[in-house]
């Protein structure tokens, strides 16, 4: 956690340094498009699959907007990149992330969530006699530096985890392969199918919003600048991605899964089949509740800092609405 309020920090000084009105800039001419780049939290892949699809049906193009996709990868921080003024818009994996920075006060805040359910799961070995989340009390479980300071949290709270479970996991699935008592987190969409293909097994898949995980996913963030200076583009870029997103799981993604596999070479058309799938089958975009496509909720954002800061994670008194937006939103 000392290194990642490090990192937000250096955010902090970053956006206050680029304060607008240094210097001056060329006035856009008269109904030039917008340029938005918009920076992603990994490699390209179908959880992106709705900003691909809106880029490749011209739904941005179609409300004024130029949308560039910043593809991200390891060691890519998409805060530094907002402050830096590197790109306009970016994604937030999850409402960690997004609280973490209105801790510590840095003007940027989620406008639209398109994931209702965070996809994160934990998986456990077929034959382990684990039938629940509940079961695997006791067993070594495979997590992220990330994530022992994210969901591990909830978990630990609602389940009685202890850290004594946690193991190191390096995205690579040979330690839980190697130890049926183990169990590892994963995206529904990822992991399950890829230790399936590989190793032929089929793993007991539990997804944390389906047992009450309160948090979103797939988050567009913007500073406070950009929403005061561009508004509208704000909004369109929100509603062009909602369009995506809707066209992508139910429509033809052909043309968003050729941009997907342009920028990312290493990604296959089974892996992006099964997850948009996935996200189908598991309403991942949607929601349990049918919630509009990219639609955030004060009670949601209240009920998860609620539970982060009962226990410790934040201080009771943090307004959760410093981490967002409903100006954008669809209702």
């Amino acid at each position: 956690m000392k290194a990642l309020r490090t990192v937000v920090l250096v955010v902090a000084a970053m956006l206050a340094a680029c304060s607008p009105g240094k210097k001056d800039e060329a006035a856009p001419a008269a109904n030039a498009p917008v340029t938005i780049r918009f920076a992603t939290d990994w490699r390209a892949q179908a959880e992106h699959g709705g900003f691909y699809q809106a880029l490749a049906s011209g739904e941005y193009a179609k409300r004024g907007l130029k949308v560039e996709i910043v593809q991200g990868g390891p060691g890519v921080n998409v805060p530094q990149l907002l402050a830096s003024n590197a790109v306009e818009l970016g994604m937030g994996s999850n409402s960690f992330i997004v609280m973490n920075l209105a801790q510590e006060g840095v003007p940027v805040k989620a406008v639209a969530a398109f994931m209702q359910k965070d996809p994160q799961v934990l998986i456990a070995h077929p034959d382990a006699g684990v039938e629940k989340i509940a079961d695997l009390k006791g067993h070594p479980i495979l997590l992220s530096d990330a994530s022992v300071t994210a969901f591990w949290v909830w978990l630990k709270a609602k389940y009685g985890f202890t850290d004594d479970q946690v193991r190191k996991y390096t995205f690579n699935p040979a330690p839980f392969l190697a130890d049926r008592r183990a169990a590892q987190q994963g995206y529904v969409t990822s992991e399950p199918y890829t230790i399936e293909k590989q190793a032929g097994l089929k793993p007991k898949v539990f997804l944390l919003a389906d047992e009450g995980y309160p948090g979103y996913a797939t988050m567009v963030l913007a500073t406070d600048g950009m929403i005061a200076k561009n508004p509208a583009a704000v909004q369109a870029f929100v509603e062009a991605s909602a369009k995506g997103w809707q066209d992508y799981l139910t429509g033809d993604p052909k043309a968003a899964d050729a941009l997907i596999r342009k920028d990312n070479p290493e990604m296959t058309q089974d892996i992006l089949d099964q997850a948009r799938e996935k996200m189908r089958s598991y309403r991942i975009v949607g929601g349990s509740e049918g919630a509009p496509v990219g639609a955030m909720t004060d009670a949601r954002w209240k009920a998860f800092a609620d539970m982060a800061a009962a226990q410790g994670v934040y201080p009771k008194t943090l307004d959760p609405k410093k981490a967002y937006t409903l100006q954008f939103a669809p209702k």
